[in-house]
């Protein structure tokens, strides 16, 4: 997988990318990363990379000519890539979108900055608009960077498990089940005696129960469009009727 960014602050990720899972990704050759400056591409002689909105209003706008000439020289690198802007009008990142995502050719993501980018840029030149919550950061970095985290875990052989994603939160619609480890006993609080039992089987019921418990509590807004079987249905009565 090829992730492009473009951005007005390369800087800002070297840090973050060169750590933990993306940087073992890196390693191991199943992402590469390429960080690409706007302002690189503007030709006037102060580089300027906006300008005040027509129209009117507070802020500026990030102009169209050298963000388009940044974009069409990152797919002329990555041709069959996804064109993705981090920016607060786009849809929500879900786990199911940042699936989506890690099947496609390639990554290029586009971070917005002051009052956003011209609209024109989008129309023509934008595939996709994300956004990872309600709320406005200061740009697009720190979105392209949960962006690139997200997908990068999905990408078979980057986890030390592949197994590890398909049990994280959200991957079937609700939130994972507590976990454990050594020691048994912690501050006079012990392991459930289930999963010291070795029945696998009543282990795997009982986690499923437990994230299911978990969303009621935490997201049920989550149980509105999680795949739920049977089971499921009657285990979450079976919840709610304990905690009415």
């Amino acid at each position: 997988m090829k992730f492009d960014i473009l951005t007005l602050f390369p800087d800002m990720f070297r840090g973050p990318f060169d750590e933990s899972i993306i940087r073992r990704g890196r390693d191991k050759g199943l992402i590469r990363i390429g960080l690409h400056q706007i302002r690189d591409f503007a030709t006037d002689r102060h580089h300027t990379v906006d300008d005040a909105p027509y129209g009117g209003g507070a802020g500026m706008v990030m102009k169209p000519e050298p963000l388009a000439a940044c974009i069409e020289q990152a797919k002329l690198g990555n041709p069959d890539a996804l064109v993705v802007a981090a920016c607060p009008q786009g849809e929500r990142l879900t786990q199911k979108l940042a699936g989506e995502f890690a099947e496609a050719a390639g990554l290029i993501i586009v971070c917005g900055r002051y009052e956003g980018m011209d609209e024109r840029v989008k129309e023509l030149l934008i595939d996709r608009s994300v956004s990872i919550g309600d709320y406005v950061l200061s740009g697009g970095e720190l979105a392209a960077m949960v962006l690139v985290d997200t997908v990068t875990r999905l990408i078979p052989g980057v986890l030390g498990s592949d197994e590890s994603a398909r049990t994280d939160s959200f991957s079937d619609g609700v939130l994972e089940y507590p976990q454990y480890t050594r020691p048994p006993e912690f501050r006079d609080m012990c392991v459930p005696d289930i999963l010291l039992s070795g029945d696998h089987a009543r282990i795997e019921r009982w986690r499923r129960r437990e994230s299911l418990r978990r969303t009621l509590v935490t997201r049920p807004d989550l149980l509105t469009t999680a795949p739920l079987t049977p089971q499921d249905r009657k285990t979450l009565r079976e919840l709610e009727a304990d905690n009415g």
